[in-house]
């Protein structure tokens, strides 16, 4: 069996949404596939189910990416188990959307904690084991917002604007010790999120997309995919977006 097959990956937020399309994409037979979830969700369990059918090992956990404790547990026991870690996704994030003059101080906290601070957490973990490895691969969601703004949204857009910047500055440390990171920026996703939108809102984003459609979940997982795979091994310090030419 090729060694790429034989990988160990970790997605954040891999319960349902994208997260899970990655989680999907990513399954073969050989991997052992990790994902967190928080709060409980009871959509982990039939996600495990459409891993394991697709022949990866597969494992989840309750982990709150905000705390330093609770994600070195979860990535320390998978080093335990497997011996490396050859793939992180940090896809886990929030929204707590407010216009800036009217947003609480808590949501601010909540979401750059959660979307910034917990892809710092994982990614600084990861890396230590991967720079032991010489290998490895950090793919960052992001999103084309943290790159044109959006009205009611400053604590999402700051988050994610700091994601393209983490991205980017892990690259350039890490590559020395053969470590890629770049970053997958959606646009309009069809997800839970963008389903519990207004009508019209929903219609003047997609007046919005020059492709003329929302994307899928599994638009973003195939791209995910493509930067974790052998093929993708020369790039490094990217934004890739995926968004239907919203973002050109």
């Amino acid at each position: 069996m090729p060694e790429e097959a034989k990988r160990t990956i970790v997605v954040t937020g891999g319960s349902r949404g994208i997260g899970r399309s990655i989680c999907m994409a990513m399954a073969q037979p050989g991997r052992r596939i990790y994902f967190n979830f928080y709060p409980e969700d009871p959509a982990a369990a039939d996600t495990e189910k459409q891993i394991a059918a697709l022949g990866s090992e597969v494992k989840s956990a309750c982990v709150n990416v905000v705390s330093e404790m609770e994600v070195s547990d979860f990535l320390d026991g998978i080093i335990k188990e497997t011996g490396r870690i050859d793939v992180l996704v940090n896809n886990a994030g929030i929204t707590r959307d407010s216009l800036l003059v009217r947003m609480k101080e808590a949501d601010w906290d909540a979401v750059l904690n959660v979307n910034l601070k917990g892809a710092f957490h994982c990614t600084r973990i990861a890396a230590k084991q991967m720079m032991k490895q010489r290998s490895g691969c950090i793919i960052n969601i992001a999103s084309i917002v943290g790159v044109t703004g959006n009205p009611g949204q400053a604590n999402y857009v700051v988050s994610k604007a700091g994601i393209i910047g983490l991205t980017k500055t892990a690259a350039k440390e890490l590559a020395p010790r053969g470590i890629t990171v770049n970053a997958v920026a959606p646009g309009f996703i069809e997800t839970d999120m963008t389903d519990a939108l207004p009508e019209n809102i929903r219609n003047s984003m997609l007046g919005q997309i020059p492709l003329g459609r929302a994307g899928k979940p599994e638009d973003v997982a195939d791209m995910v995919a493509f930067l974790a795979s052998e093929q993708a091994a020369y790039i490094t310090g990217q934004v890739i977006h995926v968004s239907g030419g919203m973002y050109i």
